[in-house]
């Protein structure tokens, strides 16, 4: 009998992650983009607390590390990037907005959701921030980012496994073109 019940729960909390599907850099005139794929689902709660007016908050964290034999990695780039999540009960819309650029509004969630999980090219870097020809390892993480939300919540969330939605930190290597 405990074991049936904890069954469900475990399972439940499995899909409480973020997985980065895909993730690469792109060399372009403007600099270096990031192209990243995810997949998570909002938990029943997250669900509710969005249809209730409160704001979500998904951040993505990037950071370029140079290798070197005689001392610490060297940092070239680090940047994050924060897409804010939340519904309008007059409109009866859901809006997305990158944190410093304008919103975008959608007719449901899950348009509202496939815009992050598929956000477009990020310019993570500018063209000469990276040395050319040399091997970087590219860290990168993204999940709900609790900060962001109001300290009654804040307090909920952190002993909420509803409340816990993040990737595990993806790391590949990227040869600056």
């Amino acid at each position: 009998m405990t074991l049936a019940c904890a069954l469900p729960h475990a399972a439940h909390a499995s899909d409480e992650t973020v997985e980065i599907t895909r993730a690469y850099i792109e060399a372009a005139e403007e600099g270096y983009r990031l192209r990243a794929d995810y997949a998570f689902e909002l938990s029943h709660g997250l669900e509710d607390a969005v249809q209730s007016g409160v704001s979500l908050h998904f951040t993505t964290e990037i950071s370029f590390t140079r290798p070197r034999w005689y001392w610490f990695d060297e940092k070239a780039v680090t940047a994050r990037r924060t897409h804010k999540l939340w519904y309008d009960v007059l409109t009866r819309q859901y809006h997305v907005k990158i944190i410093g650029s304008v919103a975008q509004p959608f007719q449901t969630l899950e348009e509202a959701l496939f815009f992050i999980r598929r956000p477009t090219r990020w310019v993570v870097a500018p063209r000469g921030a990276l040395k050319v020809g040399e091997t970087y390892n590219v860290s990168l993480k993204m999940g709900m980012d609790k900060d962001f939300l109001p300290k009654p919540i804040q307090v909920n969330a952190f002993n909420n496994s509803e409340w816990r939605l993040s990737s595990k930190q993806k790391t590949f290597q990227y040869r600056a073109e």
